[in-house]
């Protein structure tokens, strides 16, 4: 058994969990946060038999993409009378992270 973590973008959730129930997988949906821009993102969680893997990899690709944001930055703790321009920095969002764990299942 494997347990893989998926972390999504919000914008992408519901038509992988959708995409992956159709499949019979199932799935935990859990709010998360963090990441470069400290947004919040969707970590999914399954526990699939070990030749299931590459499934929902595929299903997973498949259904989030990567995105071009625009963010400003913050500015760094500068010595007074320094200025520090605020232009719009373009930064890659969205895909997938994927963990894929060792799990063993057992019902209490």
């Amino acid at each position: 058994m494997k347990l893989i973590l998926a972390i999504i973008q919000p914008q992408d959730a519901s038509s992988l969990v959708d995409a992956l129930t159709e499949q019979g997988f199932r799935v935990t949906r859990l709010s998360s946060q963090g990441g470069f821009l400290r947004e919040g993102n969707v970590t999914l969680m399954l526990s699939v038999a070990d030749g299931e893997v590459e499934t929902v990899i595929k299903t997973v690709r498949a259904h989030c993409s990567t995105r071009t944001r625009y963010v400003s930055p913050m500015p760094p703790i500068a010595e007074s009378g320094e200025f520090y321009p605020p232009a719009p920095l373009e930064v890659q969002v969205g895909g997938a992270t994927i963990f894929v764990l060792n799990a063993e299942t057992a019902r209490l």
